[in-house]
């Protein structure tokens, strides 16, 4: 895999804690946000896949806003309730 150069903006209070935080690890800026850009991908297809499922489970159940509205209510109640 070959590694192409960009050029990035960052505004300096940012590019600060870029800074900061690859020297406390010891890796270059380089290192630092290739992994931030690994994770925040990462995390995006992790949602991505969740709301896909709960599309497909309310699609099944034949669920409509109004009933997952009330689920998360009466949730949020028992909560409130156990507390």
């Amino acid at each position: 895999m070959s590694n192409v150069t960009v050029n990035i903006s960052f505004q300096d209070s940012l590019l600060s804690e870029i800074d900061k935080t690859a020297k406390r690890e010891h890796r270059s800026w380089s290192e630092l946000i290739r992994e931030a850009a690994r994770l925040y991908i990462q995390r995006q297809c992790q949602w991505n896949d969740l709301f896909q499922l709960g599309d497909r489970i309310a699609q099944e159940k034949q669920l409509i806003v109004k009933d997952v509205e009330d689920e998360i209510a009466a949730s949020r109640k028992k909560n409130a309730d156990d507390q």
